[in-house]
């Protein structure tokens, strides 16, 4: 790691070799998200350099008023560079309101890959879709040209979560996203074979399934009925992609 500058609450924990990649783990050392907080996370990643970023816990966000709370995250990766942002889940705590925008720059011959569990809410407390509100944003440019873009609204006040069509009887959700010049059809089969051949979780329901996206990316969503389930899902599908994309060796990671 050539540099790198935090303040608090947040902070760099642990930088170490995983062979070929270097592990950083990003902790926040107050309670969580509250009302008016606002986390950056700028992200600069070298030619052909690789890093893997995760964090301590989960994100957890906590009551809040008008004001809500925001984690932007910028990531910029130079040619032949690789970021796999794999976080613990996000969890959304009664009344909270929560705004994620992510913001990719791609170089040609780069990836990125990031990964994200949604939890409804302490749902051993009975909050299950108590959150007031929650927004995510994203922009992925390849070479500056803006090659994947989605904004999500989850108002549960509002909108019919647990109808057909939408949540159903799912309460968690899960994303992976993919994107590089190298992502094609080949990639997306592979991952789709290997979410098929996944084995049955006794108790656990869960749906998944891969697509293409409009240019150079593949997005993997899941939802299910616990977080565990989902990150072990998004981990077979992060396994077979990097086993089908050249030049990335398997990778086993555990905190």
């Amino acid at each position: 790691m050539d540099a790198k500058y935090h303040d608090a609450p947040i902070k760099i924990a642990k930088s170490f070799p995983l062979g070929g990649p270097l592990a950083v783990i990003v902790m926040d050392v107050s309670p969580g998200l509250l009302e008016g907080d606002r986390y950056e996370m700028d992200w600069t990643i070298g030619e052909n350099a690789h890093v893997y970023i995760t964090n301590q816990s989960y994100t957890k966000v906590h009551p809040s008023g008008e004001l809500g709370s925001e984690l932007l995250q910028r990531y910029a990766l130079a040619p032949g560079a690789v970021a796999e942002s794999m976080p613990e889940p996000v969890m959304l705590y009664k009344d909270a309101s929560l705004l994620m925008e992510t913001e990719v720059e791609l170089a040609p011959s780069a990836l990125w890959m990031g990964a994200e569990v949604l939890c409804p809410g302490r749902t051993l407390r009975g909050e299950l879709f108590h959150y007031r509100l929650y927004r995510n944003r994203m922009r992925v440019r390849l070479g500056g040209e803006l090659i994947f873009a989605q904004n999500q609204r989850i108002d549960p006040s509002r909108q019919m979560l647990g109808a057909p069509g939408c949540f159903g009887d799912l309460t968690h959700t899960g994303t992976l996203y993919a994107f590089s010049d190298a992502i094609g059809a080949g990639q997306m089969e592979t991952i789709r074979g290997a979410l098929d051949a996944w084995p049955v979780r006794e108790g656990q329901r869960w749906t998944a399934g891969v697509s293409l996206t409009h240019k150079h990316g593949l997005a993997v969503l899941a939802a299910g009925t616990s977080a565990w389930v989902l990150e072990e899902l998004l981990g077979e599908a992060r396994r077979a992609l990097r086993e089908a994309v050249p030049g990335l060796a398997p990778l086993t990671f555990r905190k």
